[in-house]
């Protein structure tokens, strides 16, 4: 029998992630006095408790795969390249902090520009919402469910890219620093979105090599991330 999630259970990795969080931002800025911080921490819990009630509600199973970061039949492979982009996806979160309060090494950028940086964590939030309502198998990991009848999906998202949610997950990285009012955060960004750039390559051959289907899919559907490009 398989073990069910508790709502606790949920509470306490949000509140852990919220802390983690904070510290990261305003631990490295050694103030609080960041609004765009707070804002940009405010929708993330609010897009992160609707998600969570959303999937527990609709798709326990994927919410409680979701909240693994690891397993123990990980591939090698995907294991190593995960390790590998942990630094580069923890300096998208510090070095705004450290750019704008610590030492600025750089002007905050303009009002406008976080303006645009908040729309396209937006628009990044939204995205992965539908990517995870069309995906049951939308596991953090690389890996082939047969036990769960993966097969391949290709209606939401799927039906435009091959990887929605790499697609939502580079315009957080990126939006991020913008909003945050950092231009030496995007180097966090560029660093981080080379990472999922290289793991986009090696999980779209491992589906191609192993997913019934996914090697037509990919006639249908020809571009991994950017439309028309990629």
């Amino acid at each position: 029998m398989k073990k069910v999630l508790k709502p606790s259970e949920i509470i306490i990795k949000l509140l852990l992630f919220i802390i983690v969080l904070g510290a990261a931002f305003f631990g490295t800025a050694r103030t609080f006095n960041w609004p765009e911080a707070w804002i940009w921490i405010g929708l993330y819990v609010a897009w992160a408790i609707f998600i969570a009630i959303y999937l527990y509600k609709n798709n326990p199973e994927l919410l409680k795969e979701r909240l693994n970061t690891f397993k123990k039949y990980q591939k090698k492979w995907d294991l190593i390249v995960m390790l590998s982009g942990i630094p580069a996806y923890i300096a998208v979160f510090i070095l705004p902090g450290l750019d704008i309060y610590r030492f600025g090494w750089t002007p905050k950028l303009p009002l406008l520009v976080e303006i645009f940086g908040f729309a396209l964590n937006i628009a990044a939030f939204y995205i992965i919402f539908l990517t995870m309502r069309a995906n049951t198998f939308l596991t953090r990991v690389v890996e082939i469910q047969k036990d769960r009848g993966h097969h391949v999906i290709s209606t939401g998202p799927y039906a435009y890219v091959r990887h929605p949610m790499y697609v939502g997950i580079f315009m957080m990285f990126f939006g991020t620093p913008l909003a945050l009012g950092s231009i030496w955060g995007l180097v966090g960004s560029v660093s981080a979105s080379l990472v999922i750039l290289l793991r986009t390559v090696l999980e779209d051959k491992t589906l191609q090599n192993e997913l019934p289907g996914y090697k037509e899919y990919t006639q249908k559907v020809k571009y991994r991330i950017i439309p028309g490009i990629w």
